[in-house]
């Protein structure tokens, strides 16, 4: 006889009270995924939750959540970037005023 599945008990899993509203969101969304498998599982799943579910699972939305991990890399690296410009032009400024100072044509006491 073929073993078929059988709707096991909703887990009364609880989580930890959510410190942010995106540690929330991210629990919400475990439950979502949850109850989307639980309903796949026993056949009561509508054709748009299971439109949804295929939708996630393309190649195309592989390489678009791919594309924008990078694109956030990239805009993070470019940030980095522009910090560490600024911290170099910190620097000559001070390296000049001490040139200044160390040739007696700067300072405050001139």
């Amino acid at each position: 006889m073929a073993r078929g599945y059988k709707p096991k008990e909703r887990p009364t899993t609880e989580f930890p009270p959510a410190i942010t509203a995106e540690d929330r969101l991210d629990q919400l969304t475990a439950l979502a995924f949850d109850l989307a498998e639980e309903r796949l599982r026993d056949g009561s799943a509508s054709n748009q939750l299971i439109a949804e579910i295929m939708r996630y699972g393309t190649t195309a939305a592989r390489l678009q959540e791919e594309k924008l991990r990078r694109e956030n890399e990239m805009l993070r690296a470019k940030s980095d970037a522009l910090q560490s410009q600024k911290r170099t032009e910190e620097l000559y400024l001070k390296a000049i005023e001490a040139m200044k100072i160390y040739s007696g044509k700067g300072g405050d006491n001139a």
